[in-house]
């Protein structure tokens, strides 16, 4: 009989963790600071990007794995870039262990903290399953304040590419695309190919995406909750100007991201949201 799921804290280059690991072998680390998926082990193959030079000292965002970004993408308002949750320690929850399937909750509410930037009340929660060949982050949210609650934000997944000039993305045609590197506005082609910066915003593909990276190929799926899929990577000379990366980590990364980028979802008082994006190895 197949050893059962465990789960055990660990520290990944300073950072209190959890990780999660499954009879197969499969694992996932997943940071307190700023609930951030770490790595994604399948096979033996590590299938996300942590850049070497990131800092890790608890208070700056960590460059790779999966950032969450809430409550502002990007520096599409009055708050820090991609918002705060990223800089800030969530509470982990007890694992829930079953079968062949690993489950962690963390959770992170209004507070001193928050309110620094942020009036508002509420109570998120970062859902991690991780099942044979897949892994899921969902982000679930509870507005506990008396006034709406409004937000952008991404599940900003850093997914590890052995060589991006031989990578390709699919199922991105037709849909509706805004190339923030030329501000250009257009329709997503059948395969995207990667030389030099890019990064595009596109209305979401209801099938999700495939990511071909040599003989790998990997299903990059999300709620429709979420409205776009962003695509990014910073190219060797913006990636030279990154002090968290290393000159040529543009190489070895490909940023495939559940978002809500341009209209703000709105969260009445006392009602629920929660959106998720789905990795999984084909």
């Amino acid at each position: 009989m197949a050893s059962p799921a465990t789960c055990r804290d660990t520290v990944v280059r300073g950072l209190p963790a959890t990780e999660l690991q499954l009879a197969c072998g499969d694992r996932v680390v997943v940071a307190q600071h700023g609930a951030q998926v770490l790595s994604w082990v399948v096979a033996g193959r590590e299938r996300l990007y942590l850049s070497p030079a990131s800092v890790m000292d608890g208070q700056a965002p960590v460059r790779g794995g999966i950032p969450l970004c809430f409550p502002q993408f990007n520096q599409r308002g009055p708050l820090p870039k991609h918002g705060f949750a990223r800089q800030l320690p969530w509470a982990a929850h007890a694992p829930r262990l079953q079968g062949e399937e690993a489950h962690l909750a963390l959770s992170l509410s209004d507070s001193p903290a928050t309110r620094r930037w942020w009036g508002q009340a509420f109570e998120a929660r970062l859902l991690i399953a991780l099942t044979p060949g897949a892994l899921q982050v969902e982000l679930a949210l509870r507005n506990t304040d008396t006034e709406p609650l409004a937000f952008t934000g991404a599940l900003h997944s850093y997914v590890a590419v052995d060589d991006l000039a031989q990578a390709r993305l699919q199922r991105l045609a037709g849909r509706a695309e805004w190339d923030a590197v030329c501000d250009r506005h257009g329709t997503g082609a059948e395969t995207l190919q990667f030389a030099g910066e890019f990064d595009r915003v596109y209305s979401a593909p209801p099938q999700g995406c495939v990511l071909h990276d040599g003989p790998h190929r990997l299903a990059i799926e999300q709620d429709m909750d979420w409205a776009q899929t962003v695509v990014w990577n910073p190219g060797s000379d913006k990636c030279a100007t990154l002090a968290d990366m290393p000159a040529d980590g543009w190489r070895h990364m490909l940023c495939v991201e559940a978002a809500q980028v341009y209209e703000p979802i709105t969260v009445a008082p006392g009602a629920f949201w929660q959106g998720a994006q789905r990795l999984r190895v084909l």
